[in-house]
């Protein structure tokens, strides 16, 4: 990839421009400068250089990654374990499978810890991994223990009959008892690492949601997702200007706990690969969620 600086906006740090042009994290984007795999001008340069007009940008190589994730020690949160799936409670704050800048320390390599026996469908970083929630959100993720099982809930996730229901403080009073949310959502053009309802290179997302408390400055609710795009449900209640409590990226306040945005995956169905029956789990709030929650309750 190449680039030429040409407008004077994008007179900024070198590390912040590749940002904004790339899907590459920042941490990344510093480590290849540094193995001067960014060349600008054709010589290495420091993340905090600030372009100037007429410089040329060239990304001349990449990162060696992880072949594999390895086997962590780890206590995990079983809720429900056979020979073809698992159902774990994901606190908040694990990140699901290894990716740049988190090769160790997430579920993956918890489960390859507990179990040899995990489906290779999503390749060798994401074994078993049929679904995702964000590192910050807790709650209900379930688990394959072979391909078969796999494909056959990865197909179950396609077609709607594997269901998940969170549960989330958002900020506000919503004075309707229920809703829908029917936006797009995409990339953030001004922000890469973020999504946004847009209507450029976007996905159709839709979310329902269904009041359950109201507070004096927040509500709780009930979410069902008919689609199942990154930070979906962040980035439509943030939409509809009732973001999520806790979230540092999608809410009002950047000031944040150390907890992480306060949403959980409280239930999941899905028909079981083998027997064909249907199986139910739910789960509690965590502890924090729901001090946190009292907060709101006792104002």
């Amino acid at each position: 990839m190449k680039y030429k600086i040409s407008d004077e906006k994008d007179l900024i740090r070198l590390d912040k421009y590749l940002i904004k042009k790339t899907d590459i994290s920042r941490s990344k984007i510093q480590q290849m400068i540094k193995e001067k795999l960014i060349l600008l001008n054709g010589k290495q340069a420091k993340n905090s250089y600030v372009l100037k007009l007429n410089d040329e940008i060239e990304v001349v190589g990449e990162l060696k990654q992880e072949t594999e994730a390895k086997p962590e020690k780890m206590d995990l949160d079983i809720i429900y374990e056979d020979n073809d799936v698992m159902v774990i409670n994901k606190p908040s704050g694990l990140v699901v499978h290894p990716a740049a800048g988190h090769f160790t320390g997430t579920l993956v390599n918890g489960l390859l810890s507990h179990t040899s026996n995990l489906s290779d469908s999503n390749g060798v970083l994401r074994p078993g991994i049929v679904h995702r929630i964000d590192k910050d959100t807790s709650g209900l993720i379930i688990v394959a223990k072979n391909d078969k099982a796999h494909e056959k809930l990865a197909a179950q996730l396609k077609d709607k009959t594997l269901s998940r229901i969170y549960v989330a403080l958002v900020h506000g009073r919503i004075n309707h008892d229920t809703g829908t949310i029917d936006a797009p959502i995409g990339r953030d053009p001004l922000d890469r690492k973020k999504m946004c309802v847009t209507d450029v290179n976007s996905k159709d997302a839709i979310t329902h949601f269904r009041v359950l408390e109201r507070y004096k400055n927040a509500t709780l609710i009930e979410l069902k997702l008919t689609t199942g795009r990154t930070h979906q449900i962040r980035v439509h209640m943030n939409y509809i200007n009732h973001p999520v409590i806790n979230d540092p990226v999608y809410g009002f306040s950047k000031k944040t706990t150390s907890f992480g945005q306060m949403l959980h995956a409280k239930e999941i169905s899905f028909i079981h690969p083998s027997t064909n029956e249907k199986m139910t789990f739910k789960c509690d709030v965590p502890k924090e969620f729901e001090e946190i929650l009292n907060k709101y309750k006792n104002e």
